[in-house]
């Protein structure tokens, strides 16, 4: 059980992250986490963001606040959804390890570790900072330490709901509910992780129409990664601007396994205005923009696979 101090203070930070949230569209940049929260008229930290377990030293308890996953670095594919486990519907998060480093460091990482025991012990709110890319991270908040493996070191985490487990009452909420909770969350960054990797092959440009507006692009996947055949990777995914996006997903505009854009009969054949004409009609026939790496573009089998579904609506 938390004191009052200790539970407003949770409060305040989970309300600034969720706020940053909200502001950012998920994706929160690390100049704005850095700047931390107020509280009683002090501003409070979330922590270095290179330490993964932090407890601000205004907590007067011993339980963590804050809990940061590093975004992968450039040059190097991290795998997606990489903690979380669909079989039990948590997030994993590994414990601090420097058995390898001096004593003061093998001190310093268990002393953050037991941070993570207390926050288990006292079921406690936590923010969750995901790292998406350098220098932004999606905050998920509240979660909490709902199981912990000692022999994996191994904390296990749920998200769960922003009010009603949130107050002095604790941790209230159903575990098929957190488990939908975490499962949403887990979505969520792996949409971004995936937006983030096709852009980047696709040089922030629409593969159709060359649109290089980020804010109007989305990754489009060629087979739905929930499907057998569907996978996260960037071959799987293509650059579209929201028009052709939800085109490509309708089955109004197809494209074939050589790159060849495919408009629906039943929209060359119709007479509007300027966006039909320029923004869809003058596509057809026309090749998409392909990433300059080989392993990058779109995988043809999967191309034929949903051109299919085109042709039979077409």
């Amino acid at each position: 059980m938390e004191s009052d101090h200790d539970r407003a203070l949770r409060k305040a930070a989970l309300e600034r992250a969720r706020e940053l949230s909200r502001r950012y569209t998920d994706l929160v940049p690390l100049a704005a986490l850095q700047a931390g929260f107020e509280f009683q008229g002090q501003r409070v930290s979330f922590g270095s963001f290179y330490s993964g377990i932090f407890r601000p030293k205004e907590l007067q308890g011993p339980a963590a606040l804050c809990l940061v996953t590093a975004p992968p670095k450039p040059g190097k594919q991290a795998p997606y959804e990489d903690t979380y486990d669909p079989a039990t519907g948590r997030f994993a998060y590994r414990f601090r390890d420097a058995a390898r480093g001096s004593d003061r460091a093998l001190a310093l990482s268990e002393a953050d570790n037991r941070k993570l025991f207390e926050a288990h012990e006292r079921a406690v709110p936590l923010i969750y900072f995901r790292g998406i890319a350098p220098g932004q991270y999606t905050p998920i908040a509240p979660a909490f330490v709902t199981a912990i493996d000692a022999t994996t070191r191994t904390a296990m985490l749920e998200v769960g709901l922003p009010v009603a487990d949130t107050t002095e009452r604790g941790l209230v909420s159903d575990e098929a509910t957190r488990r939908y909770a975490t499962r949403e969350a887990a979505y969520r960054l792996h949409q971004h992780r995936f937006r983030r990797a096709v852009l980047l092959a696709y040089r922030t440009r629409c593969t159709i129409c060359s649109l290089k507006e980020a804010s109007l692009l989305q990754a489009a996947h060629i087979i739905e990664d929930r499907d057998p055949d569907g996978s996260a990777s960037v071959n799987n995914g293509l650059a579209l601007c929201a028009i052709h996006h939800l085109a490509y997903d309708r089955n109004l505009l197809g494209i074939d396994p050589d790159g060849v854009v495919h408009i629906h009969t039943r929209l060359l054949n119709e007479i509007d205005g300027p966006m039909l004409k320029n923004g869809l009609q003058h596509f057809h026939g026309a090749h998409i923009l392909q990433p300059s790496r080989v392993s990058e573009r779109p995988d043809r089998e999967r191309l034929a696979a949903r051109f299919e579904t085109f042709l039979d609506v077409a």
